[in-house]
């Protein structure tokens, strides 16, 4: 049986950086997000990867224009499908803070039908799941999310799944972080 609490890819101890890695972390530590933790502190063992992977979430994270509230269910969305725990906790919080009712983040962690959700909310978690189930979406909901987002929301709403996705690939296959508090996902 294999041991699923012991990490496979452990983070990168500060005391034990190379160059290119105290090079990439102090980008990191320099910026919004203030010190490398969760998926950046083992995406760290390549600092290349963790170069570009957090250049591109600094932008969809903090200057996006996708609404907190929006971007956080996207981020749920790609968490759920993904059954990544750690993303899930730290976002489920931060979707809360944007005004995602408790209702829908219950709901979405459960997989049962999403309730609590704005008519706006209800097209961003529809447009994610589609895109997270077939790779696409059709036409009835990219309309709807095209006019409420335009072009570059669209595509910025992708690179969050995607992103989110590269995310929760790393941890999942690392094991590390575990979080701290059981899974929230049903089954």
């Amino acid at each position: 049986m294999r041991d699923e609490t012991t990490p496979r890819i452990a983070a990168v101890d500060p005391e034990a950086m190379t160059p290119a890695q105290h090079a990439a972390a102090a980008v990191v530590a320099a910026g919004p997000r203030g010190s490398v933790r969760g998926p950046f502190a083992v995406l760290l063992n390549s600092p290349g990867a963790f170069a570009a992977a957090q250049g591109l979430g600094a932008y969809l994270r903090f200057e996006s224009p996708i609404p907190a509230n929006l971007r956080e269910l996207a981020i749920l969305a790609t968490a759920h499908h993904w059954r990544q725990d750690y993303e899930w906790t730290v976002h489920a919080a931060l979707a809360a803070t944007a005004g995602v009712s408790a209702s829908a983040i219950a709901t979405l962690a459960a997989g049962t039908d999403v309730a609590g959700l704005t008519p706006e909310e209800a097209l961003v978690l529809e447009f994610c799941r589609q895109l997270h189930r077939s790779g696409s979406v059709d036409d009835t909901i990219y309309a709807p999310v095209a006019h409420l987002l335009g072009a570059a929301g669209v595509i910025d709403l992708c690179s969050i799944c995607g992103y989110y996705a590269l995310l929760a690939m790393v941890m999942n296959v690392a094991r590390n972080p575990l979080p701290a508090t059981p899974s929230p996902f049903a089954g």
